[in-house]
């Protein structure tokens, strides 16, 4: 901070040709986000800065930004909790940037299907509803995993995906994990079998930094993990 009444921020702008900081001045608030601070230098002085948010209360993850190099989603962080010195606020590590703060997020979703994401329903809208027991194991396997709102933070955190383009991710794997645990879903050999090919859970190094970054506090690696022994299971009996 520059001072009690004022904070100091640097935030990236530019295109997928290229880009640079630019230094600002902004008012000191009490209790603010560093969404806070970017709206407010988009209102106040740069009105072509281009970034992106809906709720503002840690529900879509639209917001998610690079603050002081740590994925985060900026509705949740408090300019008091984001380090010392100038905030420095950059796009999502990982995914193509088309405008300032804004990243596309095409091929991040285009993993998240390629990983077997799509549930497969095993009966039709005019079968009854089956009942499912909360304390199956497979159950709670799911249910470890299925608060992913797909913000892309664990993406962008990713070592292995900034080194193998193919690389699915944790979010599209997490989500894998989720449906191979529930007993509805009848695409599990398709979605084992995403899971063993060049994109899959075996580029995974469990290295946590999804895990440590995830705001919802969920456990890529781990999911991750279970597939890798899924996969391994399920080519040993020849079934993929």
């Amino acid at each position: 901070m520059a001072s009690d009444e004022t904070i100091d921020v640097e935030i990236w702008q530019g295109d997928a040709g290229g880009g640079d900081y630019r230094a600002y001045t902004v008012p000191a608030q009490r209790s603010q986000t560093v969404l806070d601070v970017v709206t407010w230098v988009q209102q106040n002085v740069e009105p072509d800065l281009t970034y992106r948010f809906a709720c503002r209360v840690g529900m879509c993850g639209s917001c998610a930004m690079n603050v002081n190099g740590k994925p985060r989603w900026t509705c949740r962080t408090h300019v008091s909790n984001a380090g010392d010195g100038p905030l420095r606020i950059a796009p999502l590590r990982n995914l193509p940037v088309i405008k300032d703060l804004v990243c596309d997020m095409t091929e991040f979703f285009d993993k998240w299907v390629g990983a077997g994401g799509v549930f497969k329903p095993s009966a039709t809208r005019d079968d009854p509803m089956p009942a499912i027991d909360p304390t199956m194991t497979e159950r709670a396997a799911a249910s470890e995993a299925i608060e992913c709102i797909n913000c892309a933070i664990c993406y962008s955190a990713c070592d292995a995906v900034a080194q193998n383009d193919a690389y699915f991710g944790p979010a599209a794997l997490n989500r894998s994990w989720s449906l191979i645990n529930d007993v509805r879903d009848a695409g599990k050999t398709e979605r084992l079998t995403a899971a063993a090919g060049i994109g899959g859970c075996f580029n995974c190094h469990s290295q946590q930094g999804c895990a440590s970054h995830c705001p919802n506090l969920l456990n890529p690696t781990l999911s991750i993990a279970g597939l890798k022994r899924a996969a391994v299971k399920a080519k040993v009996r020849g079934e993929i």
